[in-house]
């Protein structure tokens, strides 16, 4: 896999990183980075096939902001898995300087990053590091250029002089590049310009719509499909019941669920009552966790990823387990891991071989 895409059948992830700080985590924040990096470790000897890192900036549980420093120190752990960003938040980013730091990985790893891109959409990321909101799906397009433009020697130009980026990616024409897209328009943009589809928060349904509007533009600009690898990630957890695997999982599930809504209210910095508290999960919540989370036994959660494997349309198709969850005893984590590497991946695979 080392300095491709990732694109062989069906592989598997590990995601969505975010090293973030339950607070009813005893761990400090160096515990979480710690741990982190050996569940990588850990994902890797397990057989996966990549680990990918989500970006967020300025919320309250430390949500991780620097991925490209964290694929970096993964990178220096590990030696064959993949490393990726699911998604950097391309707009809020000085495309050059992006452009070096994704190169600098690429070699630290020997060629196994994978860039995974997105055009953002919370106003306090914006604001915060002074990064205009409009026009987004311009810049995201900007910074393309530059990092191919970039990594191919030529001479790139944001201010008054040209610049060289060096020093250049082992990967020859820089790191597979994958776009977070579920809109007509990003669609479009993943056709024309990316290695891979990266979908996110939707049923085998949905992703078959995407895929089939995905190869709709593909065709339509004379672009062989099998170039463009498409995934997916949706929560995961796979254990002996059902019952047991929803008892072990429901409260991460919840805290982090809740959280992506928490970051769309009032700015961090400009809650005058402190941070917000995890409200109450009841029985109304609980039906809403269950849509589109892949949590029972183990044959269960596999004929939920062969359905994605189904809507995926012969594509080569990555799907990503989120199987990091906040607040999760780092022991337990590792042995849904277990379980999924050792039973479910193969099950999938089993179902696959047989359809």
């Amino acid at each position: 896999m080392t300095g491709q895409p990732l694109s062989a059948g069906i592989t598997f992830g590990l995601g969505m990183i975010s090293a973030q700080h339950d607070p009813r985590d005893p761990r400090t924040d160096a515990g979480i980075y710690a741990d982190l990096l050996d569940l990588c470790v850990a994902a890797e000897a397990a057989g996966l096939d990549a680990v990918w890192l989500s970006e967020h900036h300025f919320v309250d549980d430390g949500y991780l902001p620097s991925l490209l420093p964290t694929a970096a120190a993964i990178a220096a752990r590990t030696t064959r898995i993949a490393v990726a960003t699911g998604v950097i938040v391309a707009p809020l980013h000085d495309p050059v300087r992006l452009a070096e730091d994704a190169a600098t990985v690429d070699l630290i790893s020997g060629g196994r990053l994978v860039l995974g891109l997105g055009a953002g959409y919370r106003d306090e990321e914006f604001a915060g590091l002074g990064r205009p909101k409009e026009g987004l799906g311009a810049a995201l397009d900007a910074t393309i250029d530059v990092l191919r433009e970039g990594w191919a020697g030529r001479p790139v130009r944001i201010g008054e002089w040209p610049v060289l980026v060096t020093p250049r990616p082992v990967t020859a024409g820089g790191p597979p590049i994958w776009i977070g897209a579920r809109t007509a328009a990003g669609l479009r943009r993943t056709a024309r310009r990316a290695d891979g589809l990266l979908a996110a928060r939707v049923d085998p349904g949905a992703f078959g719509a995407q895929v089939r509007r995905l190869d709709d533009e593909l065709a339509a600009l004379g672009r062989p499909r099998e170039q463009i690898t498409v995934g997916v990630h949706c929560p995961v957890f796979a254990w002996t019941t059902a019952a047991d695997a929803w008892r072990l999982v429901e409260p991460h599930l919840h805290y982090s669920e809740w959280k992506y809504a928490d970051m769309v209210a009032q700015p961090y910095a400009a809650r005058a009552d402190g941070p917000s508290s995890l409200p109450e999960l009841t029985d109304a919540t609980r039906a809403k966790l269950r849509v589109g989370a892949l949590v029972g036994t183990v044959a269960e959660v596999a004929d939920g990823i062969g359905a994605y494997a189904a809507a995926a349309g012969g594509h080569p198709f990555h799907f990503i387990a989120r199987l990091y969850w906040p607040g999760m005893d780092p022991a337990l984590m590792r042995q849904a891991l277990a379980v999924f590497c050792e039973q479910v991946g193969p099950a999938v695979r089993a179902r696959l071989s047989c359809s």
